[in-house]
């Protein structure tokens, strides 16, 4: 991680702490179960305390059901958009599983060739971010500063 600033450092080990909690469904407890949303709100609790807004309630499946860019407008809200090409270790990422569809999956990179995400039937892990990922990506955002 060359380069990379004491913010951008911490958002990497925070999200490396939660390697190998399982996946849950809208949970977000280290060590005890989370989702990728999840994920993002742990790490989000783990740098600035309190989370800026409660999560509702979410079927595995909104996406899916037409609700919108229901994952990026929340990120929009609280975290600082970035140019796709210019994401770095730190980010937040999200995908479209389909062109079509909303965004729905969220990951953090944590080095420019790997990112850290949960997803169904695994623990959270750390995964090379290949061209399969890179061709889903369709959103990055940065966590705003800190007062370190």
């Amino acid at each position: 991680m060359n380069g990379t600033t004491p913010l951008r450092g911490r958002i990497v080990t925070a999200a490396r702490d939660w390697l190998g909690t399982p996946y849950h469904h809208q949970a977000s407890l280290r060590g005890v179960g989370c989702d990728c949303l999840g994920l993002v709100r742990g790490v989000w609790r783990d740098l600035y305390g309190s989370e800026p807004e409660p999560t509702p309630p979410y079927s595995p499946y909104w996406a899916e059901q037409g609700h919108g860019e229901t994952l990026a407008q929340a990120a929009e809200r609280h975290l600082m958009p970035v140019a796709i090409e210019a994401a770095r270790p730190g980010d937040v990422l999200l995908f479209r599983w389909r062109a079509h569809l909303p965004a729905s999956h969220c990951a953090i990179m944590t080095e420019p060739d790997r990112i850290l995400h949960a997803h169904d039937g695994a623990s959270v892990g750390e995964v090379a971010f290949t061209g399969w990922w890179r061709r889903h990506l369709s959103h990055a955002f940065a966590f705003p500063e800190l007062d370190l």
